[in-house]
């Protein structure tokens, strides 16, 4: 299946985003082999910065969001579409400073959307400012003389907001990579997947994330305590899922077997219905 577009790749050489889109390819095809789900019925978003360039180099159907509100634009796809597979692809800076308060929401309800976001722990597409997952002490250009904040864990945020599945990878390890997309996508929840990108040229990270990484074994995904013990580490990098749980879904509690999309009146009896029980 050829998932290629024309648009020509503006990533810089050795960029961390060939990984991830590379692994992110394998899983779609993968999945569509496997009968799991139809091409057609895939749409990926993405929010603002070099991340956001994927949804140009995905032959799918895809949305261009604003500044960390992918999450919410896949969110109304699926609540119009309880059908489609949708997944927002987001920065650790769009998706943890200008989108954070989506985040903690989208994982209380438990829709069953995907969320993938690249933490490289800089600004890269505004040239080296620090984020939200920057480390203490990261000299850039808005903090010449090093960060003072302590960084920021996506894995516990989601976690403590209530998410039920949470995974990490790195781009280092693309088939790993690439089993965790697949199953984020089939679960049916809010999945939630940091995937470690290193920016070669404003914080190359790779040698140090190939030595920091290890892939978790013996690890049961679904005792809550241990996944929290995982995401706290900061010596190494375990990657996988960490957390994995089944829990009721926003759009099956609030629509049932309703699909809006495919109501021929707007709003429908039905839909009027269900809000006026409300």
């Amino acid at each position: 299946m050829d998932l290629d577009t024309p648009m020509e790749n503006t990533w810089c050489p050795g960029c961390g985003d060939f990984g991830l889109l590379n692994a992110f390819k394998r899983a779609v095809r993968e999945l569509v082999d496997e009968g799991f789900c139809k091409k057609e019925d895939l749409v990926v978003s993405s929010g603002i910065g070099c991340h956001g360039k994927t949804v140009d180099y995905l032959h799918l159907n895809s949305f261009y969001s604003i500044h960390g509100r992918a999450i919410t634009t896949i969110s109304g796809m699926k609540l119009a579409n309880p059908n489609l597979h949708v997944i927002a692809f987001q920065g650790d800076g769009d998706a943890l400073a200008e989108g954070i308060g989506h985040i903690v929401h989208v994982a209380k309800r438990n829709i069953n959307i995907t969320m993938i976001v690249y933490n490289n722990e800089v600004y890269s597409l505004t040239t080296g400012q620090f984020t939200p997952t920057s480390k203490k002490g990261f000299k850039g250009k808005s903090t010449p003389k090093g960060n003072v904040e302590e960084p920021l864990s996506p894995a516990m945020l989601v976690l403590a907001s209530g998410g039920t599945f949470v995974a990490r990878g790195f781009v280092g390890k693309i088939d790993h990579l690439k089993g965790i997309f697949k199953e984020a996508i089939k679960h049916e929840g809010f999945s939630f997947v940091e995937v470690m990108q290193p920016c070669v040229t404003f914080l190359n990270t790779f040698k140090l994330w190939r030595e920091m990484t290890y892939i978790l074994e013996d690890h049961d995904p679904s005792d809550f305590d241990a996944a929290w013990e995982k995401a706290k580490e900061t010596e190494k990098l375990p990657i996988g899922i960490l957390y994995q749980t089944k829990a009721p879904t926003y759009e099956k509690e609030l629509l049932g077997s309703l699909i809006p999309a495919q109501q021929k009146k707007a709003p429908s009896e039905e839909i009027k219905a269900i809000f006026a029980e409300r």
